[in-house]
């Protein structure tokens, strides 16, 4: 990506997500700060949760089942803006990482 991303948390206000959607942004803005151009929190309804860097879908609440983890968040904005970019201890392995794979 030659520009910053646009980023766009779209969440349904029905379901009361405000504060979720908040808080990723704010985890995504704390991470990534300046390689960032913008982070658009967009109100919805249906029970939507959808993350977007410009075009590209993220996570969606539906069809990733349910929330993402910030690590998981993370990982997945890197691997689109800036594949090579280390995250430091989020890219280390943790015990409850085991856990999940099984």
């Amino acid at each position: 990506m030659s520009e910053k991303p646009r980023i766009t948390i779209l969440y349904c206000t029905q379901c009361n997500w405000l504060l979720r959607a908040g808080w990723m942004a704010q985890e995504l803005l704390q991470t990534f700060g300046d390689s960032l151009g913008e982070v658009a929190l967009i109100p919805g309804t249906g029970g939507v949760f959808e993350i977007r860097a410009d075009e590209a879908l993220i996570w969606e609440r539906k069809r990733d089942g349910g929330f993402p983890r910030p690590k998981e968040l993370k990982q997945k904005l890197r691997d689109i803006i800036d594949p090579d970019r280390d995250l430091g201890h989020l890219d280390r392995k943790t015990p409850a990482d085991d856990e999940t794979a099984v």
